[in-house]
């Protein structure tokens, strides 16, 4: 297994910049199930069936709790969710994790984190790494999501395997900080922020080599 590892240093991106590519990732997630709700809510006002009425009923429920755990999600792994302490409840990362991939039964999640508690900027590292890695299972598979820390240090591990797995190329470069900033895509902004916290919390991240028949990212960070 071949784990290849960024070394390009560009400047800071500027805050506002940044912000905006987030926001632009995270209106482009919730498009679809909003507006799920919104064709759902004008059928239902045409709709007299009692049948046709409770399926979409059924339509808007599945699209409200979609909404709902990709807020969740990335509140918790963009935003300042978690509270303002040093620490988060690693259970609330793993909530957020099944809630984004675990309906329906398409992705099986194993968990592998025994801490209680992770640092706050690992709680992000190891949820952005998940996204990633859980986007490019296309048709359903396994995300294995696992972190440990010892001697001031928390590493993470994030596997996934599938039957069709899809790396946007931009994705990785983002990842190993191999893509100059200037030229930042928004479907490249959590890549880009796993890239920062790991290298401001001193770490750094790794990906298996694309032959590989299955993903997976290594990365590491400071405990505290």
């Amino acid at each position: 297994m071949g784990l290849q590892s960024g070394g390009f240093d560009f400047m800071a991106m500027d805050a506002i910049d940044f912000a905006s590519l987030l926001c632009s990732r995270l209106c482009h997630d919730m498009l679809s199930p909003v507006g799920a709700l919104n064709n759902g809510i004008e059928l239902l006002a045409d709709e007299h069936d009692p049948e046709m009425r409770g399926k979409v009923l059924e339509l808007l429920s599945d699209s409200a709790r979609a909404s709902a755990n990709k807020l969740k999600f990335f509140r918790l792994a963009f935003g300042a969710a978690g509270g303002f302490g040093d620490q988060v409840d690693a259970r609330e990362a793993k909530t957020a994790i099944e809630g984004l991939f675990g309906g329906g039964g398409r992705i099986q999640l194993g968990w592998l984190v025994e801490d209680a508690t992770l640092s706050k900027p690992a709680i992000k590292l190891l949820l952005n790494l998940a996204l990633i890695a859980g986007d490019a299972l296309v048709r359903g598979g396994r995300l294995d999501v696992g972190a440990e820390t010892s001697n001031g240090i928390t590493e993470i591990a994030i596997r996934a395997e599938g039957d069709r797995l899809v790396l946007d190329p931009e994705l990785r470069l983002a990842l190993l900080g191999q893509v100059d900033e200037d030229k930042l895509a928004p479907r490249a902004a959590a890549a880009w922020l796993a890239h920062k916290l790991a290298a401001s919390g001193g770490g750094a991240i790794q990906a298996s080599d694309p032959a590989e028949p299955f993903l997976l990212f290594g990365a590491t960070i400071r405990a505290a």
